[in-house]
C-alpha cells in the first residue's frame, strides 16, 4: 500500500465479501485488521480477494 487509493481499493474488495463485518486499514502501519464471520468466509478467501486486487499479503 502506497496511498489512500490503495486503502480504499482494499476496503471496497473486503466490503463485497459476505461475512466481513469490519475492516480497519492503516496506511501508516501498512496493516489491515479484519473482523469476519468464520461461518460465512475464511482467511483464505480474504487473502485471495486482496491479492486478486493487486496487493501483497504478509501474515
Amino acid at each position: 500500500m502506497t496511498c489512500m487509493g490503495c486503502v480504499t481499493s482494499i476496503e471496497k474488495v473486503l466490503e463485497k465479501i459476505a461475512g466481513v463485518s469490519e475492516s480497519d486499514i492503516s496506511l501508516k502501519k501498512k496493516q489491515a485488521k479484519i473482523q469476519y464471520d468464520p461461518e460465512k468466509t475464511n482467511i483464505n478467501k480474504l487473502k485471495e480477494a486482496i491479492v486478486g486486487a493487486g496487493f501483497e499479503i504478509n501474515i
